[in-house]
């Protein structure tokens, strides 16, 4: 997109159209690999099942227009326990099986003209009504959530990026969790998946001081992303094969070996500035050994597979949320239920609980107050639900 052209916002219906649309194959997909992430399933078919359902999806909307790019905004990625993010393993690479007890998060992206819906959500596999789950995962899951919560009643117009860094500290310290240092949470711009304003979870004091302050505004467009720990709150890269890539498009080079050459104008038709993952080439080898080159000078950028310590959990959940004239809304979310997860804490600050025992409803706010408090009575460190999230 050059400067001259104007950048679309949600203050368009057709921009808000194509942000739902994104948004609703992005909920499906993500119940789609829910429902097969059992016992025994492999990482690597649930990634590819998250990634060939949003790309036979986006393929049939807005089909005259040949020229709009659409499709996936962030592979399929399925990190588990420990696993902060970012595992997405290639056909050659060692998978991973599921277990009962595994804390599975499933994190994904849908475009649709480079407007960008992102979800991820957290759950225990095997977890039911009738046998919860009651230890450091339930802790961290419930942790997590309220954090997600939190944040979709700050984010709106007038308050600052701190005020949710704050809440979330807060909230995590209540589970005995932490989050992880230094993630960020980005807004959205049409084909651009790290907007400038951000969110920081648990910034150490130097990221404390480098990072921008800044105030939300109408028609902006975030992808809020909490990550907990039961550990650290440190992520680190482990070792294992970095597989997901974007291009920096700031950077130029001229690369010098003919395979690196290929692979990388493919990855300019294909994907643009939009993260893709190594698994989306014909030939995973000859992608291998082109991306090296092109990952030397910067012309991509690596998500690589984080992990906290051995032992810990980390749960993750991810929400695009539209700031819209009349009221934040929710494009994308994941099916949580509540009753799957017991702890013995809950959120202690009283300003924080009254918070999330407020509705996150656009219609309920316009009703009278009255009826605002009737939902709230009995909110034990559980918000009412958000009608206005994608069912």
């Amino acid at each position: 997109m050059s400067d001259e052209e104007q950048e679309q916002t949600i203050a368009e219906d057709l921009v808000v159209t194509k942000y739902k649309m994104g948004g609703d194959i992005a909920n499906q997909a993500l119940r789609l690999v829910l429902e097969v992430a059992k016992p025994g399933a492999s990482v690597l078919s649930l990634c590819e099942k998250g990634d060939t359902y949003i790309m036979a999806e986006t393929g049939k909307v807005f089909k005259k227009e040949k020229e709009m790019k659409k499709g996936i905004a962030f592979p399929t990625s399925v990190s588990v326990n420990n696993c902060v993010c970012h595992f997405s393993p290639l056909k050659s690479d060692p998978d991973y099986t599921l277990k009962d007890g595994d804390l599975v998060k499933i994190d994904l992206g849908v475009h649709v003209d480079g407007f960008i819906a992102d979800v991820a959500h957290s759950f225990v596999v095997g977890a039911s009504k009738e046998d919860p789950v009651t230890d450091r995962k339930a802790d961290v899951i419930k942790a997590a959530h309220l954090c997600a919560e939190a944040a979709l009643r700050l984010v709106k117009p007038g308050n600052q990026n701190t005020q949710v860094t704050e809440a979330w500290n807060k909230i995590a310290q209540s589970f005995k969790c932490i989050p992880i240092e230094g993630m960020l949470s980005h807004q959205l711009k049409q084909h651009l998946i790290d907007g400038e304003k951000t969110i920081i979870q648990n910034p150490s004091d130097q990221q404390r001081k480098d990072h921008e302050k800044a105030e939300f505004e109408v028609h902006e467009v975030y992808a809020v992303d909490v990550l907990v720990s039961t550990g650290e709150g440190k992520a680190r890269d482990a070792g294992l094969r970095t597989t997901i890539y974007k291009r920096d498009p700031s950077k130029q080079y001229g690369l010098k070996m003919k395979s690196s050459r290929t692979f990388f104008s493919e990855v300019e038709r294909r994907f643009d500035a939009m993260p893709f993952t190594l698994r989306a080439f014909e030939d995973e080898a000859k992608a291998r050994l082109g991306v090296v080159e092109c990952v030397k000078h910067e012309l991509l950028q690596p998500f690589s597979v984080l992990h906290e310590k051995e032992g810990e959990f980390v749960a993750q959940f991810k929400f695009t949320l539209l700031l819209m004239a009349n009221g934040p809304h929710r494009i994308t979310s994941g099916p949580f239920d509540p009753d799957l997860y017991k702890s013995e804490y809950e959120v202690q600050d009283p300003e924080l609980k009254t918070l999330l025992q407020s509705s996150a409803s656009r219609k309920t706010q316009k009703k009278k107050k009255k009826k605002a408090s009737k939902t709230a009575e009995g909110a034990s460190g559980q918000p009412p639900e958000d009608t206005e999230a994608a069912e």
